[in-house]
């Protein structure tokens, strides 16, 4: 008995946090899913950690397609999580067990997947770890989205690296595979990899032999195709899996194509994703901390081009980087990964598995670039999604700034904002740069802007303004 009201009646599933068992609340008379933490493989206080963060994100969802999280208890030395029981499978033992499944049927499932990620993404949520094993599918053919473990909150800092990355490697957006930070952007991603492996009965990316070649393709290479075989989510395929953040579908989009059918029809222009800053064993779904793969650096933009031109390193010091961070983070996580949840033998609950250990952080430098790179990726946040772009505030900048409706309303009357020049000084962690607006009704006009931020390249928040 756990808690004095949670009888357990067997084990069902065991991942790297820990192990689940199928349960009966005798209170309120119902099957619940109970999932032990920090028992599993190198348990640690950081799975204690996650599993509060999973239990408040899926408290504050509340969706019929979130699995519900009832309790969070402590039963002696021993923490339990009280989630909904889910009876049938994951997306992922359909998968392995009927093969690739056609486009009407994989449809309905991705659906209700989106409509629980577009709900999560209003709320300034980023689940992190969409994949096959995430969605449970009910005989009915209900399906649930689980394990909010490795997800992000809007201003939520915590569980972040700089310089690795936590997921599911097939399932990664290219830019969370070179270390960027999660975005909506890439919950759209992977949800478009995950209708990947059910069309094609396999995952995009295989990296059960080598993990360092996959998220080299995934960075630098154009996503796998499925062609004819992807039938009437065709457009879907090509408009989550693409490789610019700022050219994918919004999640609400996704969903509403999926729930239109055959004869959906395509936007003109097509609504746009998120593309940077919600300040949010090989098996191919196995959740891993991992170390990211640099972006090659392109060449600079010809004077007059029609993007900012940004100050690049030599390539081959970059590359030797890379290597050496790739094969460290391999080898970490070779040493530390835990069970795969989806070789469990028994029916899903509403847990799978997070990654047991999380690589110690490691200092990364201020650079002017980095700096810069911040401010363009704001700029391109704050015209698409100003909530998202919000997070990226510290909460003491949200507070001088007033209120988020009034952050809002500017910013509503802004259809684009081109960086045109900046001056970074990593010491002081000031920007100064100038900007020009694109206004709703087509005027333009420029400001100059000074900023003083504070983190370090690739986890910045803004923390004022002069």
């Amino acid at each position: 008995m756990i808690a004095g009201r949670y009888t357990l009646e067997r084990e069902i599933g065991r991942g790297g946090m820990g192990a689940v068992w199928l349960g009966r609340d005798e209170v309120l008379g119902r099957q619940v899913a109970l999932k032990r933490i920090g028992h599993g493989p190198g348990g640690s206080d950081l799975d204690l950690d996650r599993a509060e963060r999973e239990g408040r994100l899926a408290a504050r969802l509340n969706h019929p397609h979130v699995v519900a999280v009832y309790d969070l208890v402590n039963e002696g030395a021993e923490r339990w999580l009280v989630m909904e029981y889910v009876a049938g499978a994951t997306l992922a033992e359909l998968v392995r067990r009927d093969g690739a499944l056609a486009p009407d049927q994989v449809a309905p499932v991705l659906r209700q997947a989106a409509d629980a990620l577009a709900a999560a993404h209003a709320e300034g949520i980023v689940h992190r770890d969409v994949k096959p094993s995430n969605i449970l599918v009910a005989p009915d053919g209900q399906a649930k989205l689980s394990d909010f473990g490795i997800a992000r909150a809007q201003a939520d800092a915590s569980l972040t690296q700089t310089g690795l990355v936590t997921g599911s490697p097939a399932y990664l957006a290219p830019e969370i595979a070179s270390g960027q930070q999660a975005t909506v952007a890439s919950d759209v991603w992977s949800l478009g990899a995950t209708m990947y492996h059910a069309l094609a009965g396999r995952p995009p990316y295989d990296v059960s032999e080598n993990l360092l070649g996959a998220l080299y393709r995934i960075v630098h290479e154009e996503p796998p195709r499925l062609g004819a075989s992807a039938g009437w989510l065709s457009p879907v395929l090509l408009s989550t899996m693409a490789q610019r953040p700022e050219d994918r579908w919004s999640m609400a989009h996704v969903r509403d194509f999926l729930a239109a059918g055959p004869s959906a029809p395509l936007p003109a222009p097509l609504p746009r994703a998120i593309p940077v800053g919600l300040s949010a064993s090989g098996d191919p779904g196995s959740t891993q901390v991992i170390a990211a793969v640099p972006p090659v650096p392109s060449a600079p933009l010809p004077a007059g081009g029609a993007a900012p031109s940004r100050r690049r390193s030599a390539l081959l010091p970059l590359i030797v980087l890379a290597v050496v961070a790739v094969v460290v983070g391999v080898i970490a996580w070779l040493l530390g990964s835990g069970d795969d949840p989806e070789a469990a033998p028994e029916a899903p609950t509403s847990s799978q598995s997070s990654p047991s250990t999380s690589p110690s952080p490691t200092e990364s430098a201020v650079t002017a670039d980095g700096m810069e790179n911040f401010i363009e990726d704001y700029l391109v946040t704050v015209t698409s999604d100003p909530a998202a772009a919000w997070a990226e505030l510290t909460p003491q900048f949200q507070k001088e700034s007033g209120s988020f409706g009034q952050y809002k309303k500017f910013w509503s009357d802004i259809q684009s904002a081109d960086l045109l020049d900046a001056q970074a000084d990593p010491d002081s962690l000031v920007i100064r740069y100038s900007v020009e607006y694109l206004h709703q009704d087509g005027s333009k006009t420029t400001d100059e802007v000074t900023l003083r931020l504070e983190g370090t390249d690739g986890d910045f928040l803004i923390a004022g303004e002069s």
